[in-house]
């Protein structure tokens, strides 16, 4: 391999080499993303000589490589810094003071950053001594804990804005929050967490009864165990809350291609912190419940594609992967039954849109995350490889390992009917104590959650608004009533009326109060938010989440952010809020994947519960169709834009005889 002229080390090439070799052969471009990431951790920057050494080692065209680069916003095609600096501008840590972090951090570096005051996103700026450099970057999954930052792969948790100095001398990150069980949780995954005596080797989970539901489940028929599953009602716990044991019945049982099975740790929702905490204290649990769905999926191979910013998270699970190899855990002829199974570890690189599950095929084929169009490419149908594929989130494959202990009879009851087993919220934003919590479906109210589990609001501030499912989900205003369906022990169903406070935290709740479960990040606004400031956030998160594919979610994203930049820079006009609304319509239900309805529905329902809000930053008069010269600044700067005269002979009869319009 020397068609360039950088010299690749033999034991870079050798982990290159190991790379491949978890993939298919015939499907070789899947390395395509761990081999840049280990060139970038080499070298420091990927420039064209890795793009074409990359491409003949893969025997691809360099534009296949490229379209990564250009693609993943992890990948740099320029030096960093020594010391590199990731910070955190999604709401939760703006919330918090991520943006005073950044100007700390740019006075302390020397670094001028433009914008640097609106989070925008820039290329990486680079300190003129080239010790530093620092950039923003999207949520980076620890919002209780905001804000947060990465010095090179260390994650570094409620960072101080008056603390930088000691921030760039000590570079030792550790993830160290742990949320005590609360009475109300009923904590079934996160168990273990937050115990003395717990670690993450194999022993300790073997001591707590580990891997004895693998050893169980190899003894049941394979439809037993999807039975099991879907007795058990659990539904996805990634954000669309689909019925598991359904989405697992479409492999077929005498299916003679090879079936995949994915998870999904491409934890990137704003307010989601949950997959993190299980991946770093607990990850053979992961390992047990994704061993056993290989097996009831008849899937020889899993890949677990962990997000780009989960370094030490990965590292854990390679580790984790080891030792259960040791035990015989996974590998050949698994404990003595006859059945071999693979698990790998695949890094993304920064892409929202590779939570969605076709993105995610796209992206480990060594593809940019393009969703696929369902119909045809059912991922059960045609998945990884155009073969049969499950995707299931971290936390939904660990309730498999639960639902074989308990039997799904059992585990249905915990929870409400169609809203079974326990799940983890997570809670940030303007609260107490914010933090996990492990609760029974439907079990716990709004209320409950935020002033018993969370410790209410902060001192003299009362509650605004709630985002309930992750930044996607319709906000709920405080003052609202709801009107839900309930279901009686007798079967009947009666209408009844509540406040924000009673609703269940459940899926079928929160979906007749308007909005969703989703990812369980619930985000938690109080009387001090600006709320066109709090969408205008969220809107620069999906302008740039955009894998660009569609032209309504590319286009209307971006216009959607640049409305509400105007309006907070006291450019809005009396048009602004219906416009927004309008974009939002001509969004969703238009797109190949849900990304559409993601990014509209914060506007939608932004604009929609808080108009006052929206009208006072749309003050001026609509201005005339502008002529090209014209920008949004002329509408920040001017009071009005004046008339202009149109072409001496425009040919529009309404233009009238002063040719103005």
């Amino acid at each position: 391999m020397d068609s360039t002229n950088t010299r690749v080390p033999a034991e870079l090439e050798r982990k290159m080499d190991a790379a491949i070799a978890r993939y298919p052969h015939e499907h070789r471009r899947s390395a395509a993303m761990p081999l840049l990431h280990l060139w970038q951790e080499h070298f420091g920057f990927i420039g064209d000589d890795a793009v074409t050494w990359i491409a003949a080692k893969l025997g691809l065209q360099p534009i296949n490589i490229l379209e990564l680069v250009t693609f993943y916003p992890m990948f740099r095609q320029e030096p960093g810094g020594k010391t590199h600096v990731r910070v955190c501008r999604t709401l939760s840590c703006a919330m918090a003071g991520g943006f005073q972090l950044m100007e700390n951090l740019c006075a302390a570096t020397g670094i001028k950053r433009e914008h640097q005051a609106e989070g925008m996103h820039n290329p990486i700026s680079v300190s003129a001594d080239g010790n530093y450099s620092l950039e923003f970057v999207e949520c980076l999954a620890s919002c209780g804990t905001a804000p947060v930052c990465m010095v090179n792969d260390e994650l570094h948790e409620n960072v101080s804005s008056d603390s930088v100095t000691e921030l760039l001398r000590n570079q030792t990150g550790k993830i160290g929050h742990r949320t005590p069980p609360h009475p109300l949780e009923r904590r079934l995954i996160f168990e273990n967490l937050g115990r003395d005596d717990w670690t993450t080797d194999i022993d300790c989970y073997l001591r707590a009864g580990g891997y004895e539901q693998l050893k169980q489940a190899l003894t049941i028929p394979r439809a037993e165990i999807i039975n099991k599953v879907k007795n058990s009602g659990l539904r996805g716990r990634g954000g669309a809350g689909f019925s598991c044991g359904l989405k697992w019945s479409f492999i077929k049982p005498d299916e003679k291609r090879p079936v995949y099975l994915i998870c999904n740790a491409d934890e990137s929702e704003p307010g989601t912190f949950k997959d993190r905490y299980i991946i770093h204290e607990d990850p053979h649990q992961l390992l047990e419940g994704i061993l056993i769905s290989c097996f009831a999926l008849n899937a020889r191979t899993a890949y677990i594609y962990i997000r780009g910013e989960f370094p030490e998270g990965a590292k854990i699970l390679e580790r984790a992967i080891e030792e259960a190899r040791k035990h015989n855990f996974l590998g050949k002829n698994i404990l003595g039954s006859g059945f071999d199974a693979e698990i790998y570890i695949h890094r993304g690189a920064g892409a929202y849109i590779c939570g969605e599950e076709t993105g995610l095929i796209e992206s480990l084929e060594g593809k940019r995350g393009y969703p696929r169009i369902k119909p045809p490419y059912f991922p059960a149908v045609l998945g990884l490889y155009m073969c049969p594929t499950i995707v299931n989130n971290v936390e939904t494959l660990c309730h498999v390992k639960h639902i074989i202990a308990m039997g799904g009879a059992e585990y249905a009851r915990l929870g409400r009917p169609n809203n079974t087993g326990t799940r983890i919220v997570c809670v940030s934003g303007d609260v107490q104590r914010p933090g996990y919590f492990e609760i029974e479906v439907g079990a716990v109210t709004m209320g409950q959650l935020i002033y018993e589990m969370a410790g209410g609001l902060k001192s003299g501030r009362k509650l605004k608004a709630v985002i309930p499912g992750g930044s996607s989900a319709k906000v709920l205003r405080a003052d609202e009533r709801f009107k839900l369906k309930r279901h009686q022990p007798d079967g009947s169903t009666i209408e009844q009326e509540m406040s924000i406070d009673e609703i269940p935290m459940d899926f079928d709740s929160l979906a007749a109060a308007g909005s969703m479960a989703g990812s369980g990040g619930v985000i938690v606004l109080d009387d001090s938010r600006d709320m066109v400031w709090v969408l205008n956030n969220i809107n620069e998160f999906y302008a740039h989440e955009s894998c660009g594919q569609c032209t309504p979610c590319r286009e209307g994203s971006l216009w959607m952010k640049k409305i509400t930049d105007r309006m907070l820079l006291g450019g809005g006009v009396t048009e602004d809020p219906n416009t927004l609304k309008t974009i939002g319509d001509n969004i969703a239900g238009r797109t190949i994947c849900a990304f559409g309805e993601a990014c509209a529905w914060p506007t939608q329902s932004f604009v929609q519960k808080f108009p006052e809000e929206f009208d006072a930053l749309a003050q001026k008069p609509m201005p005339p169709p502008l002529p090209p010269e014209y920008t949004p600044e002329e509408l920040i700067e001017e009071e009005t834009i004046p008339t202009v005269p149109m072409a001496h002979d425009p040919g529009w009869e309404k233009a009238g005889a002063a040719g103005t319009i």
